[in-house]
């Protein structure tokens, strides 16, 4: 079952609240429940996942599969037990809170995945053992030259785990420093982080400098046209010498950034004439940052008068690795800056423009509010996303660099997927994209996954709980969109949602969380034992699988 945001937190605070003082006086925990007094049960004990003790005054709530709101709720006794009866029979998500710990939902693994109970007759659940982490925290100082507090912001970024090598960094927040240059993330689950800040320094005054010989304009002070480098921890420039920093459940860590002024850069592109005949509009050029894969605005400055030069300058550029987009057609270039530079017009690589029109499959139409994202598959952390909206089923993206890319639409309260993608005469099945030198024209078919595929991971005949279930399609590299994932709940039930019209195979993988399982040779080795569904058109919103899914070993 795949992970919700719990409506009801507000209403479990409550709950623990008036259960407090009952439980001080060693009285029974109290339960709020909406269902009759007779009926099933849910019973077990709350754990610290660190060291295996029970953790008392938690509290305990099963909530509706239907609309996530609490159905009952329970705070643990001493000893950590819970027990919530009256309960209906059904499908119930279970989540535990206590401060000091990360809220979580049960036997919870990365991606938003748990655990439901199931209660009915033969149903086992009771006996439960409900691990909860403690969260951890990062905090720190950033302070600049002569020990003055820094206000910046401070990105924080995740590391994949080691056994998922092409797995991306990810950001997961950002938080601005105090006056005091202090700044805290709380409640972190354990991992590996990097920290990186951004910051301009508070008597920073970039002047514009002469293009021809880049120098100063009279009456400037180039003793403050300084800017601070990206740096990251600890206290480096350099992105490859990042210090990783570990996390275990509970811990705080303290992790002290220092930042070092230094003279800005100018760097200055040339801006081509505007075609007053065609009504052309030339895009101003734009200077990015990319940090750990993920792409930033630059603080940088663009200084332009088109009645004066054909000359753009950008001001206050610490040193560092950009990505410069000049031209028309745009041109996209990598830049090591570190002096003041003119930028050659034919530096970069040629762009091309990728256009197209969407055409819907049978049974559905295309919503109005959808936005196209291309997302490079080059490269260990690739380049960031490049999205366009979409008018009357027709977009552009403007300006697309060589590669690989996989074409994904998004539309807010609807799963859509590329089906194939039209070149000419020549059609490719999946959503991968290959630009070349050449401006691309595309039909698109879209599909929406409307089809729910249901089913039982089983073990020796029975029914196993906390299993990974993958819906892999038959093309993997071409249809990387199309995977779906949960986890079994207690009675080995699944159900893989949005599901489009394809050729999958199903497999269960017991501790398969831990698996790289996006790269075809990682679940190739599973394919062979799992069961094979074929979704069409008219396979209609379910597809039950009579058979069990054989639950395979890591």
């Amino acid at each position: 079952m795949r992970n919700v945001v719990v409506p009801g937190a507000c209403f479990i605070a409550l709950l623990l609240c008036a259960g407090v003082e009952a439980l001080a006086q060693g009285a029974t925990p109290i339960a709020v429940q909406s269902a009759a007094a007779a009926g099933y049960s849910i019973a077990g004990t709350v754990v610290d996942a660190t060291n295996g003790e029970p953790v008392q005054r938690a509290t305990v709530a099963v909530l509706s599969e239907a609309d996530r709101n609490a159905v009952a709720s329970v705070v643990t006794d001493n000893e950590g037990r819970f027990t919530l009866e009256g309960l209906a029979a059904g499908k119930y998500p279970l989540t535990a809170s206590k401060r000091g710990f990360r809220t979580a939902f049960f036997d919870e693994h990365d991606g938003g995945y748990n655990t439901a109970i199931v209660t009915g007759e033969g149903q086992q659940t009771r006996g439960l053992v409900f691990k909860l982490n403690r969260g951890a925290a990062l905090q720190g100082v950033v302070i600049g030259d002569g020990g003055d507090p820094v206000e910046g912001a401070v990105m924080l970024f995740v590391k994949p785990h080691k056994h998922n090598p092409g797995t991306r960094i990810t950001q997961i927040g950002e938080v601005s420093t105090d006056d005091t240059g202090a700044y805290e993330f709380d409640d972190l689950p354990a991992g590996e982080y990097l920290l990186a800040v951004k910051a301009e320094p508070w008597y920073a005054l970039h002047h514009s400098h002469d293009s021809s010989r880049q120098q100063p304009e009279s009456g400037a002070n180039p003793a403050l046209d300084v800017a601070y480098p990206i740096t990251y921890f600890d206290s480096t420039a350099d992105e490859s010498a990042a210090t990783p920093i570990t996390l275990k459940a509970g811990s705080r860590e303290e992790a002290n950034i220092n930042l070092r002024a230094v003279p800005a850069l100018h760097i200055f592109v040339q801006v081509p004439l505007a075609d007053e005949e065609k009504h052309e509009l030339v895009p101003p050029p734009a200077l990015q940052r990319t940090i750990f894969g993920t792409q930033i605005p630059s603080e940088a400055s663009l200084n332009q008068n088109p009645k004066e030069s054909d000359m753009a300058e950008f001001t206050g550029i610490a040193p560092g690795r950009y990505e410069l987009q000049q031209g028309n057609p745009p041109r996209v270039a990598e830049l090591d800056a570190t002096t003041n530079e003119r930028v050659d017009p034919s530096l970069g690589i040629p762009t091309v423009a990728v256009s197209g029109t969407l055409r819907a499959t049978r049974g559905f139409v295309i919503p109005e509010d959808v936005t196209l994202a291309l997302n490079s598959l080059d490269g260990t952390q690739g380049q960031a996303s490049l999205q366009t909206s979409c008018y009357d089923g027709i977009f552009t993206f403007a300006a697309v660099p060589p590669g690989n890319w996989r074409l994904t639409i998004l539309s807010p309260g609807k799963t859509l997927l590329v089906e194939s993608i039209s070149i000419g005469k020549k059609t490719n099945a999946g959503s991968l994209l290959t630009v070349k030198d050449k401006p691309l024209q595309t039909e698109v078919t879209v599909s929406a996954g409307e089809t729910r595929v249901e089913g039982f991971a089983k073990k020796g005949g029975k029914g196993a709980a906390g299993v990974m279930v993958v819906l892999v399609p038959r093309d993997q590299a071409a249809n990387g969109d199309q995977f779906r994932r949960d986890q079994s709940d207690s009675d080995g039930s699944f159900s893989l949602r949005d599901v489009a019209p394809g050729e999958y195979t199903v497999v269960a993988i017991a501790d398969g969380w831990e698996l790289d399982w996006e790269r075809p040779e990682v679940l190739g080795p599973y394919l062979r034992k799992g069961i094979v569904v074929t979704v069409t058109e008219s396979s209609g919103k379910l597809i039950a699988i009579k058979e069990g899914v054989p639950v395979q070993n890591r």
